[in-house]
């Protein structure tokens, strides 16, 4: 169980690529493609610059060291390349402890894990739990990834 470039492509797709440390939506300091931990484990500063390469090399240590949050599940590639796209952007403790991958678990064909993708759609922004669209796009995008045959 690996990704496959079409994750890779939906992350760099929705997260783009920053050189430059930067403060997400959400108000936390991230870096080339939405990563907020450098590979020894550091939190990304503000300040901070990243090369292309590096940048390469976070996002697939970071999707390739998510997958083991998938083991056991009966999922065909394009499930597999949208619940590492979540993850990615949500973090594995969400993913871990919501009711998507409880229906996952029970059936990964239900048709109502669509609705799961899109509840987490919302960041909190000053404060306040904010709809993003940024989010809402890539959380249909994930869920039609994840239906697509």
């Amino acid at each position: 169980m690996k990704p496959s470039i079409n994750c890779i492509n939906l992350i760099k797709q929705f997260e783009g690529y920053f050189q430059n440390s930067y403060l997400c939506p959400a108000g936390v300091p991230t870096i080339g493609y939405g990563s907020i931990k450098w590979l020894d484990g550091k939190f990304v500063q503000l300040g901070e610059k990243i090369n292309y390469l590096t940048a390469e090399k976070l996002l697939m240590h970071e999707v390739e060291s998510s997958v083991k949050y998938l083991e056991g599940l009966n999922l065909n590639q394009n499930q597999i390349d949208a619940c590492l796209s979540f993850i990615y952007n949500l973090g594995a403790n969400n993913f871990i402890h919501s009711t998507m991958i409880k229906k996952i678990k029970k059936n990964p064909n239900d048709i109502s894990i669509a609705n799961e993708f899109m509840r987490w759609n919302k960041a909190v922004v000053n404060g306040k739990l904010t709809e993003l669209k940024g989010l809402t796009r890539r959380r249909k995008a994930e869920s039609e990834l994840y239906f697509k045959i």
